[in-house]
C-alpha cells in the first residue's frame, strides 16, 4: 500500500485493541461521537482502523444509542 511519492500508509492500530476493551457501552456518548461523522453517518472501518469484532461491536452500539435517544440518527 503506498501513496504518492513513495511513501508506505502507516497501518491503523485498533483504538479499542489498544485500551483493552472488550465491551463498547453504548452510554458511553462521547467516545461513540468519534465514530460518526457531522452529517450522522458512521464511519466506516478503513477510516477509523478498527478491527472488524471491535467495528461490529462499534455499529451495535451507535445504533443502541440512536434508540434510546442518546445519539441522533440524523444531523440538520
Amino acid at each position: 500500500m503506498r501513496r504518492e511519492g513513495g511513501r508506505k500508509a502507516k497501518k491503523r492500530v485498533c483504538a479499542f485493541c489498544v485500551d483493552g476493551l472488550s465491551d463498547i457501552d453504548y452510554k458511553d456518548v462521547p467516545r461513540l461521537r468519534r465514530y460518526i461523522t457531522e452529517r450522522g453517518k458512521i464511519l466506516p472501518r478503513r477510516i477509523t482502523g478498527n478491527c472488524a469484532h471491535h467495528q461490529r461491536l462499534l455499529t451495535k452500539s451507535i445504533k443502541r444509542a440512536r434508540v434510546m435517544a442518546l445519539m441522533p440518527f440524523t444531523i440538520e
